[in-house]
């Protein structure tokens, strides 16, 4: 640390490094005017415990002498399938905060995704922040290189707050946020791996990311196993609907298996949901459209095998194929469809083998 605030000199902030919010007033950030007291600043901070995250990093970065504070933010508007830019000439508190006791004070802009924020774009959004007119052009031009960056990096958020005007006339990204979208960051973006707080993960969530399953967890006692994700999110509702009716039972998962449900992943994805501890059943939703149900049944069979006895909640299972639709009357007595189409005989035997397996290892 010392080191640090020597190679940048004068006053410099030792922040704490940690995914959440609310830092300064956790005690996470700290003026120091030497290199002695960054030290012993860091020192304070590392440690910490800021909403459950444990500062394990600081930044040293050099003071700047603000006269203004002020807020800026992209992100993705899902709900009108846009993007969307937040600005404020009332920065360095709370954006929730500012929303619910000034929101006359935010602008809110729409921004086209196909043009982005250029420089005419940011003016407008400048201007609806009611910026003086000495600084809209300066403040555009920060708020071009921030698209730039949300853009670039596959971002769905990118925050500046406070974005500062320092005593010197200079604006400054000051202190920011940017939340990155897993998809581009695996295809386009692997360097991002680096920036992952692997200590703040949920573990089940990394133990299900190594084992290549689309899993989310959840606060519920009833854990999902789908094949798509809009089965999965439709199976998530009614559980959920349903357990209004049953003392407030909710999912505890979303785990979209796809199109391979093959024994290995059956049995990673039942490794994943039956480590929690808030799981007290788990519900297998199939659709035969996507993946045979028998090859389904067959994995669920093989998969309890491999977690032997692990395997110990109760569970059900509903299976929907061609013309066939047949849910499992029992706790942990799942059955497989049957097809009554002609032709399909083959396929009746061995869905028929298959849920005699299935109810032999469940037992009674």
């Amino acid at each position: 640390m010392k080191a640090a605030a020597e190679k940048i000199g004068g006053v410099v902030v030792v922040k704490a490094q940690v995914k959440t919010g609310g830092r300064g007033k956790a005690g996470g950030v700290k003026v120091a005017k030497t290199p002695e007291e960054a030290y012993e600043a860091a020192k304070a901070i590392l440690g910490l415990d800021i909403k459950g995250h444990v500062v394990k990093r600081v930044m040293v970065a050099a003071g700047a002498r603000i006269a203004e504070e002020f807020y800026f933010s992209v992100l993705l508007d899902r709900a009108n399938r846009s993007y969307l830019s937040l600005c404020s000439v009332e920065g360095g508190m709370e954006i929730e905060q500012l929303a619910v006791e000034k929101p006359e004070a935010l602008a809110r802009i729409e921004v086209d995704p196909l043009v982005g924020i250029n420089k005419t774009k940011a003016i407008e959004i400048a201007k609806a922040a009611n910026f003086p007119d000495e600084l809209v052009s300066k403040v555009a031009d920060v708020f071009v290189k921030l698209y730039e960056v949300y853009k670039g990096e596959d971002a769905t958020l990118v925050e500046v707050n406070p974005l500062v005007l320092t005593e010197e006339g200079e604006i400054i990204a000051l202190d920011g946020k940017v939340s990155l979208d897993e998809n581009g960051s695996e295809v386009r973006h692997p360097q991002h791996e680096a920036l992952e707080d692997k200590d703040a993960a949920d573990p089940l969530e990394a133990k299900a990311k190594e084992a290549g399953l689309n899993y989310v967890k959840l606060d519920g006692e009833v854990g999902i196993i789908g094949n798509g994700a809009g089965l999965v999110m439709s199976t998530l509702d009614v559980v959920a609907y349903a357990g209004e009716n049953h003392g407030g039972v909710k999912p505890a998962n979303f785990l979209d298996i796809g199109g391979g449900a093959n024994a290995q992943v059956m049995a990673a994805g039942l490794d994943v949901i039956l480590g929690d501890a808030q799981v007290k059943s788990v519900f297998v939703n199939v659709f035969g459209g996507i993946t045979s149900c028998v090859a389904v049944a067959e994995g669920i069979v093989k998969a309890l095998e491999i977690l032997g006895d692990a395997a110990t909640k109760p569970w059900w299972s509903a299976w929907t194929a061609t013309r066939s639709r047949r849910v499992a009357p029992s706790s942990r007595r799942p059955t497989t469809p049957r097809h009554p189409r002609r032709g399909h005989g083959r396929r009746r035997r061995q869905g028929r083998r298959a849920g005699e397996r299935l109810t032999d290892l469940a037992g009674p």
